[in-house]
């Protein structure tokens, strides 16, 4: 009986997720900050302008591995500004995080930690601005 008992606790404590200390990003705040920074180009509901601003509900890029979309979020992308001066780790994980469980799109959140390290790969400095950064 032991085995068994052991058996469904390692089997709990694997499905049970991340730790506390990992939590996602407050979706209110990445959806705050989306309609501060980003939905005048890609739209409240995600879909863009068709030839002018990218769509991000179906993205492969917004649902696809988290550093390709982070580095865009740091350093912009053709004529989308960068908001590593304007948004810190936290906000962009947050928006990423929105962007990436929202209009269909279902993928992983973003830690800041994985923004922070990226950051600093990139050497860029820190953000001068966060927490509901001003419109690009």
């Amino acid at each position: 009986m032991k085995p068994i008992f052991t058996l469904w606790a390692l089997a709990a404590w694997l499905c049970a997720g991340p730790a506390l200390a990992q939590t996602a990003p407050d979706a209110a705040d990445g959806k705050t900050l989306f309609a501060k920074n980003c939905a005048a180009c890609h739209q409240a509901d995600g879909r863009g302008i068709p030839g002018a601003f990218p769509a991000l509900a179906g993205s492969a890029l917004a649902i696809g591995a988290p550093a390709e979309a982070t580095e865009v979020l740091l350093k912009g992308r053709g004529g989308m500004p960068d908001f590593s001066g304007s948004l810190d780790d936290a906000d962009i994980a947050a928006v990423l995080s929105y962007v990436r469980a929202s209009w269909g799109n279902r993928a992983a959140p973003v830690a800041d930690a994985e923004v922070g390290a990226l950051r600093t790969a990139l050497q860029l400095p820190p953000a001068s601005r966060n927490r509901f950064g001003n419109k690009h």
